[in-house]
């Protein structure tokens, strides 16, 4: 049995969390889609847009990555695959912030 995908509220529930666990709290963001016309502060239900579709999409992408296994059993070569970096979504980024 395939396991149904979340939904709307379940991922509101997930990102809220989330983001209340690093001291983010949506409900400082002005009500609706538009955005604020005095801070330009977007909507609140802008924001969970944008992140429902960041989950949904590149979320599940990166959880499937899996590191490529050589066809052959050698130890050495499957240590060497074991060893590689996972995908990112900014690589320029955190090449900069490793730097430091």
């Amino acid at each position: 049995m395939a396991p149904t995908p979340p939904t709307d509220a379940d991922l509101n529930v997930l990102i809220r969390a989330r983001l209340a666990a690093i001291g983010i709290d949506l409900d400082q963001l002005p009500p609706g889609t538009a955005p604020d016309p005095e801070t330009g502060a977007p909507g609140r239900d802008a924001v969970l847009a944008s992140l429902r579709s960041f989950v949904r999409g590149t979320v599940a992408s990166l959880a499937a990555y899996q590191p490529p296994t050589p066809d052959a059993a050698d130890p050495e070569a499957a240590r060497a695959l074991s060893q590689q970096r996972v995908p990112i979504l900014y690589p320029a980024n955190s090449t900069e912030w490793r730097k430091a």
